[in-house]
């Protein structure tokens, strides 16, 4: 008896051990699955930004009650004294807010990626074997449906208050496109001091000091005809002023062709300096 269950609990159990060849065949080159494309791993990058919201929803705030703010505090503060009645005001505020407030969250690129960066998950992204610039792109794409989602909030809050926009769906349409266009392009400028500031504050520091003379020193207020003439000359330049004015006349359905063009330089112009200065600190970080 005793004899029995002895060689019953020695018994060790079977372990089963894969041949060399088995192991050659499960690890060989074409069993790999294939490389995703630029395109998709930028897009799956941007689903993970969407998921960081979905986590922590109160990210929705900037895109949400700040336009909500921005819209009623401005238009109930200035409108009388500018246009007579906050409605009238309106029509002509409401594109040049929308930019204002659009604009103004481009810098959280910047200070999202500071934050990973400093979290270490950059650091795990670039050994994927992935297209190399598909996080920092993918994100972007993220940050365009925040873009997106405060346009039409602010939108929406101005067809309640009375704003009427003679262009139509279309012109709405294209006035929002046109500021998705210069808010991509003008989200790598934020990327680039993201990376090469020290930390998260650094970056939203640096952001306001860009930010508050482009937006307030434009024509999102009032007419730049009653400005200084050493102030137009920089309002006339600065590329807000053409992203309002290009808006503007989308939306009135009296289209701005010099505006649009020159929108479409300027965002040129930083897709291609700050999206390459990006790209290659990125790679050297």
């Amino acid at each position: 008896m005793s004899d029995t269950t002895t060689t019953t609990t020695e018994r060790a159990p079977s372990v089963y051990v894969p041949s060399a060849d088995a192991l050659a065949t499960v690890l060989a080159p074409g069993t790999r699955p294939p490389r995703p494309s630029a395109l998709g791993a930028s897009l799956t990058f941007g689903w993970r930004a969407m998921l960081k919201i979905k986590h922590v929803p109160e990210q929705l705030f900037d895109v949400t009650a700040f336009p909500i703010i921005m819209v009623l505090m401005f238009t109930y503060l200035f409108g009388g004294a500018l246009a007579g009645s906050p409605r009238e005001y309106l029509q002509f505020f409401l594109p040049g807010i929308m930019v204002t407030s659009v604009v103004m969250i481009t810098m959280y690129t910047g200070v999202g990626l500071n934050t990973d960066i400093e979290k270490g998950i950059f650091d795990r992204f670039r050994t994927l074997p992935v297209w190399r610039p598909s996080a920092l792109v993918g994100m972007i794409f993220g940050d365009v449906l925040r873009y997106i989602l405060a346009a039409l909030v602010i939108l929406g809050l101005g067809l309640a208050l009375g704003f009427r926009p003679a262009g139509g769906v279309v012109g709405v349409a294209i006035g929002i496109g046109l500021l998705v266009v210069f808010s991509f392009a003008f989200s790598w400028v934020w990327t680039f001091f993201g990376l090469i500031l020290r930390s998260e504050k650094s970056v939203m520091g640096v952001s306001m000091m860009v930010l508050f003379p482009l937006t307030f020193l434009s024509n999102v207020f009032v007419d730049p005809s009653t400005m200084p003439g050493w102030l137009q000359a920089f309002v006339k330049v600065n590329p807000v002023t053409q992203l309002v004015a290009a808006i503007r006349g989308a939306m009135s359905g009296d289209s701005d062709p010099s505006a649009t063009m020159w929108l479409l330089v300027w965002s040129a112009g930083f897709l291609v300096v700050f999206g390459t200065l990006t790209m290659h600190r990125y790679n050297r970080r």
